[in-house]
């Protein structure tokens, strides 16, 4: 039996790796630039060859290590094709077969990389003990990852976790990323828990003390503000938490998950943000008595790799 495994998270800026044993101890993680130039033709030649490096530095043969897994920023379709990944300028592409070759054969996986995550945090973070979770990131933009009875649910067409472009707000006129309208990433994501917090500022004159931030106010000072009691910005937190609720509640009754998992940047407001949630998920949720918990995550920017390794153990 083989003892170790490695994940590699790949992102449009740089590339996060981690060697593993197969019981999920970190042995050494490192970053690769992410070359993007040229169709990202670069990009998995780069990290075979920091690989082969760690490898022979920790003196682990190729025979030893039960598969590389890849966790990469788009749909990907069952049998691992990824039509497309706009970070990296990969078009019609089979990251795991491209890696296996450079890697002299090594068994490689690849899946969405925010499902990867949200079985990083099953595997040894938030969602421990469980094996049927729901993660959410709420970073720039809203990520989720769907986890049914230890396995990720990626979907026919690589869409399962799309959570953040369910539609749940029918008076948001803007247009989100997907070309969709309304999206739960447009409001609670952190540009979108931001940009409620200015158009709330803008259409009243109550006193803020978001307003001493002036144009340098972020996410974070929108969450801080509302901890601290501040009227509009617990408006604006309530108006986009009760949206991320919603859609938590919609999930919910498709899945019923043992568990959220609540990670990415805006989680940092901690439990305050999370008994928010709880208490708007608890409304939209009526049906059954005993719901998921909601709690936070744990593993932070090294979900990916986390996940990207444990994928390559079933």
């Amino acid at each position: 039996m083989s003892n170790y495994c490695v994940g590699v998270d790949i992102g449009g800026t740089t590339v996060k790796c981690g060697l593993f044993t197969v019981k999920g101890e970190l042995i050494d993680k490192w970053e690769v630039v992410t070359r993007k130039e040229d169709g990202g033709k670069n990009i998995l030649p780069d990290v075979a060859e920091a690989l082969k490096a760690k490898l022979s530095e920790h003196q682990v043969a190729n025979d030893d290590v039960a598969g590389i897994g890849l966790g990469v920023p788009g749909p990907v379709e069952p049998d691992g094709y990824v039509s497309v990944c706009v970070n990296l300028g990969w078009k019609d592409i089979y990251p795991a077969k491209d890696m296996e070759a450079l890697m002299d054969g090594i068994t490689c996986k690849t899946g969405n990389d925010a499902n990867v995550a949200a079985l990083g945090e099953m595997w040894v973070g938030g969602g421990i003990g469980h094996n049927s979770i729901v993660a959410i990131t709420l970073g720039t933009g809203v990520g989720g990852g769907i986890i049914v009875d230890g396995k990720i649910v990626a979907g026919a067409h690589g869409l399962g976790g799309e959570v953040g472009h369910m539609h749940v707000r029918d008076d948001e006129h803007e247009f989100c990323n997907c070309g969709g309208q309304g999206c739960v990433e447009q409001a609670a994501s952190a540009t979108g828990i931001l940009r409620e917090a200015k158009r709330n500022l803008a259409k009243t004159d109550e006193p803020s003390s978001m307003r001493d931030f002036g144009e340098e106010l972020t996410c974070r000072d929108v969450c801080d503000c509302a901890k601290a009691g501040d009227k509009v910005a617990l408006e604006t937190l309530n108006t986009c938490v009760s949206y991320l609720a919603k859609g938590l509640a919609l999930v919910t009754y498709v899945v019923d998950p043992e568990v959220f998992v609540i990670g990415g940047g805006v989680s940092k407001a901690g439990q305050f943000l999370i008994d928010l949630i709880a208490g708007y998920f608890a409304e939209y949720t009526p049906l059954a008595k005993k719901k998921p918990d909601i709690v936070l995550a744990t593993l932070g920017n090294d979900a990916g790799i986390y996940g990207c390794a444990r994928l390559v153990l079933d």
